[in-house]
């Protein structure tokens, strides 16, 4: 690719002048130098692996690639190996055959995206001619050949690049112009220093210029190592503070979120409700509330909004203000329903909110439910400890305004359960990918009977933890909410 390093290996030097050897020593130096800075590259880029910096990759892939290249051209080196002229040779051509691709995938992450199609052409082309040419090579084909070929492809690319650069300068206005990064300048500065010693070496190869006996491009490269270093060193602090920030920010609407939700349970004589939220992520898109009537009277809202993260926690917040405004109907589920669909409705198209609303008059001794394509109410009876599903469901909210929905009546008796969940809970899934499930619910819920809703709560969760294998390396795949209600 590069003069100097683009021809065929000399034969091992046997002999070596001490004016040769302190020159290898310095050729070895700065080889082993470049595998450092590669070996630094690659642990920072797997330390900071969730950051994606992928020129931390590139740039260490180059630098490893560029200093074996430099070890394997040096006499010193391959006399401490028993390896043919013939393999160095072959190896020298492997690395030249590829080098080209890790730095131009590094350019290819900070280039604008019109720059970047054109590049992604280039090297999908580079690495096309890199593969056929290293097998060429291993069935006999001319190194020499190969080497011409390779060198006309990566001068005809970055012909191909400068046109392209100078012909968007021509034909797009000043005022369009996307403004070059500051990486991209520093990026360019170094690459024109490092062509500087190419063309140096290349006029001293055809005697033009005289008086420097040994190759000095590699001092090029490292300042152009530099430059590199500074660009990918420069993109990992930024994506380091753009995380900082946005944890920050999440931190920040976890705490809102946090307010959005009841700081206590109502207390309500004959009536014992615990509530369980726990969220996948720092936001979340379960919601539950409560709507206080009087002393006897309550309405329980649990919620579940597709998706996760920051959009799905901002229709939660929707739907808590959508939710106090049904006081004035708190008493009819199916038209709670109804006046949080047309709500929401228009507000979003990605998105919707499986609901369920209980209404509970204790002066009555009765219980309403609503569902919108949420997962059914489980009634324990306190007498035998039956457990039976109520699943009076319409459609999903927020997507079809003329969506209607109905409620049913579920009779209740002393030391009777309802219990609301979402289906974070019931679609807990093992490492073999098999779901908790209802039937473990209410399995639960049986051997549970005559323990407390707060005791029952924890139980279930207990339970589905230990089914699915949730830790600390294996996070959970869902918001999980559970409501458990129980009538004294």
């Amino acid at each position: 690719m590069f003069s100097g390093l683009a021809t065929l290996t000399p034969d091992p030097i046997v002999t070596l002048t001490r004016s040769d050897l302190r020159w290898q020593l310095v050729v070895v130096a700065a080889a082993v130098l470049l595998l450092s800075i590669a070996a630094g590259s690659f642990a920072l880029f797997f330390a900071r692996f969730k950051t994606r910096e992928l020129t931390l990759l590139d740039f260490g892939a180059f630098c490893a690639l560029y200093g074996v290249r430099m070890l394997i051209n040096v006499s010193l080196f391959r006399s401490e190996f028993d390896f043919s002229g013939a393999f160095w040779e072959h190896a020298n051509w492997c690395i030249t055959a590829i080098i080209v691709l890790p730095i131009g995938m590094f350019a290819y992450q900070i280039l604008p995206p019109v720059a970047r199609r054109v590049l992604g052409v280039l090297l999908i082309i580079q690495a096309v001619f890199g593969i056929g040419g290293i097998a060429a090579s291993f069935l006999g084909v001319n190194l020499s050949l190969l080497y011409h070929a390779n060198s006309i492809l990566v001068l005809g690319s970055f012909v191909v690049l400068g046109v392209f650069f100078a012909w968007r300068r021509v034909t797009v206005p000043a005022a369009e112009r996307m403004p070059v990064p500051r990486e991209l300048r520093v990026l360019l500065a170094g690459f024109l220093v490092w062509l500087a010693f190419i063309i140096f070496e290349n006029l001293r190869g055809l005697g033009v210029i005289h008086g420097f006996p040994r190759s000095v491009e590699f001092v090029g490269f490292l300042i152009y190592v530099a430059t590199l270093s500074y660009v990918t060193a420069f993109r990992t602090f930024a994506t380091e503070e753009r995380l900082l920030a946005i944890n920050t920010e999440l931190e920040i609407a976890r705490q809102i979120q946090t307010s959005t939700l009841p700081q206590n349970v109502p207390e309500l004589a004959g009536l014992e409700i615990a509530a369980r939220y726990i969220p996948m992520s720092a936001v979340a898109g379960d919601f539950y509330d409560f709507l206080l009537i009087d002393k006897q009277r309550i309405g329980i809202l649990i919620a579940d909004v597709t998706g996760h993260g920051v959009p799905a926690a901002l229709i939660a917040a929707m739907l808590k203000v959508s939710f106090a405004a049904q006081t004035v109907h708190a008493d009819q589920p199916a038209r709670v329903l109804d006046g949080l669909n047309r709500a929401l409705c228009g507000k979003f198209e990605e998105y919707f909110v499986t609901a369920a609303y209980l209404y509970i008059d204790l002066g009555n001794g009765r219980a309403e439910y609503a569902g919108a394509a949420h997962p059914a109410l489980m009634h324990v009876s306190g007498a035998t400890g039956e457990v039976r599903e109520y699943e009076e469901n319409g459609l999903m909210l927020g997507m079809f305004p003329e969506a209607r929905y109905a409620a049913v009546e579920i009779p209740i008796a002393p030391g009777d359960r309802c219990v609301l969940c979402t289906d974070g809970i019931l679609e807990a899934r093992t490492v073999a990918e098999e779901e908790y499930g209802k039937s473990r619910v209410a399995e639960v819920l049986r051997t549970q009977r005559a323990a407390s809703a707060a005791n029952a709560a924890d139980a279930v969760l207990a339970s589905v933890v230990k089914f699915s294998g949730y830790s600390a390396e294996r996070t959970q795949h869902d918001d999980m909410t559970l409501l458990v209600v129980d009538f004294k």
